[in-house]
């Protein structure tokens, strides 16, 4: 009986946080005719590469679906960002209305095979430097959430090496929750062969963004790699960043341990307070998240620096997404990719976290602390106050 009654609090839950996105929302990438906006009015446009796991949809204007499909397919998305933008907002398009003056908005989307989307990559990594990113988004994410909110980390972030989005078959329901996981676990193999295509693309650096689920499929590509005696992309590996894992903490334990201690430390984002990561723990049994987890310095002998942001608010209510749209952690984002492996320790980057704090302390309500942990030290910053 008692499990019943978790089961139906489960449900409960689920299906009040799938009314909190309201019925205004279209997943349309495509959809109707762009209002007409001077140059001024757009802050910038970015190309978002694209490897995804997700069938064609069968209406054109959504681009891809939520189902499954077993080959990996290769597109570029074009996407404006309105000049009205606010730092860590994702301005998205009502049903009916594409206004780049007020919104983020998909303009073009470019099919390939794979001999023309590395062609297109290569020169787009020769063009920027010889720097990329692949960002692997979580649960709960349709196609158009996926590039959006890419767009908006890579615009956010001042990121301006060669984006690349891996986007899974997520249905984009928070009742698909099972659904989400066993196509994660279909999609290990692809992302495996799209770091493969991008480190062969001459990336000299390949940086890795996984956001909640995501990050399973992440370890398992890296894990996969480590099998392979490939585990850092033949040196080009950069940065791993890991956000809100919903990773049970034993399994991610396995998987560092086949993967080895990390020449360069991943890096895990934390909260204690996430909602998404609690509900995720309790459908598998009670079970804690690596995005939640309370004890830091066990996770730092696996090899990871953790970032405890229990203390920075969040825009979003789940507390889920903090990483993205918290001003200060955004800005915090794009300053260790552009850091690259200039920051010599934890003390410069807790210095480089209070340096960003300058002019954007409406990030945080209040005084609040991030607090860094490593095998050596623990480190805390203020910010905001």
């Amino acid at each position: 009986m008692g499990r019943v009654v978790v089961y139906l609090q489960i449900a409960v839950v689920a299906f009040a946080l799938a009314g909190c996105g309201g019925g205004s929302k279209t997943h349309q990438l495509l959809s109707g005719t762009i209002t007409p906006a001077p140059a001024s009015a757009i802050a910038a446009t970015h190309s978002i590469f694209v490897a995804t796991t997700r069938a064609p949809a069968a209406d054109h204007a959504e681009v891809f679906s939520r189902a499954r499909s077993p080959d990996l397919s290769l597109a570029k998305v074009e996407v404006s960002v309105p000049a009205s933008h606010k730092l860590g907002a994702t301005e998205r398009p009502k049903r009916g209305v594409r206004d780049p003056a007020k919104y983020f908005t998909a303009t073009s989307v470019t099919g390939y095979d794979e001999k023309a989307f590395a062609q297109a990559l290569r020169s787009d990594i020769k063009k920027r430097g010889g720097r990329a990113i692949v960002f692997i988004h979580g649960y709960n994410t349709k196609f158009d959430d996926a590039v959006y909110r890419m767009t908006q980390l890579v615009h956010d972030a001042g990121y301006d090496g060669t984006p690349i989005l891996f986007t899974w078959a997520s249905g984009g329901r928070v009742t698909d929750y099972v659904y989400d996981s066993n196509s994660a676990h279909a999609a290990r193999d692809q992302l495996e062969a799209t770091l493969r295509l991008v480190s062969h693309a001459g990336a000299k650096r390949v940086d890795i963004l996984a956001h909640s689920m995501g990050n399973w499929v992440t370890m398992e590509a890296l894990r996969q790699l480590a099998i392979t005696d490939d585990r850092d992309l033949d040196g080009r590996l950069g940065d791993v960043l890991l956000a809100s894992p919903d990773i049970d903490v034993d399994v991610f334990k396995t998987q560092m341990q086949r993967y080895g201690k990390p020449d360069k430390p991943f890096i895990v984002l934390l909260s204690a307070d996430d909602r998404a990561l609690r509900i995720s723990g309790l459908i598998a049994g009670n079970r804690p998240r690596v995005g939640d987890y309370g004890d830091a310095a066990e996770l730092a002998e696996l090899g990871v620096t953790v970032v405890n942001v229990s203390d920075v608010a969040s825009g979003d209510r789940l507390n889920h997404s903090k990483f993205a749209d918290n001003p200060v952690l955004v800005k915090l984002l794009g300053e260790r990719l552009r850091a690259g492996d200039t920051i010599a320790s934890e003390t410069e980057l807790a210095d480089r976290i209070g340096n960003l704090t300058t002019g954007i302390g409406h990030a945080v309500t209040s005084a609040a602390n991030i607090i860094i942990t490593t095998p050596l030290r623990v480190v805390t910053v203020a910010v905001g106050g």
